[in-house]
């Protein structure tokens, strides 16, 4: 529970401090862009993680309860991790194309 109270601060620290970043990037200013992309990839990648560990450990949990449904649960498992698969490269896509 602190961990996530801290989490919440360092979020609101830095939404507070987006104003400081409003400036125009013309005379040389800071851009965000990549620093976003590389957050946004990383937040992205790191939920598709949890995703698939998650839905891996279900499969194996039912499949310790239930080995004669091994085909159903097969082919749900490969379905649910390339549809969670698919939501990490389209972030990368959509980073790639904002960025470049």
């Amino acid at each position: 529970m602190k961990k996530l109270q801290y989490v919440f601060m360092t979020l609101a620290a830095m939404l507070l401090a987006t104003p400081a970043f409003a400036q125009s990037t013309a005379a040389g200013g800071f851009n965000t862009v990549p620093l976003a992309a590389g957050l946004g990839m990383a937040l992205a990648a790191g939920l598709c993680g949890l995703g698939q560990g998650k839905a891996t450990a279900s499969a194996t949990e039912a499949l310790a309860r239930n080995p004669g449904a091994r085909p159903g649960i097969f082919i749900f498992l490969i379905l649910g991790l390339a549809f969670i698969e698919s939501l990490a490269l389209f972030t990368f896509v959509i980073i790639f194309l904002k960025a470049v």
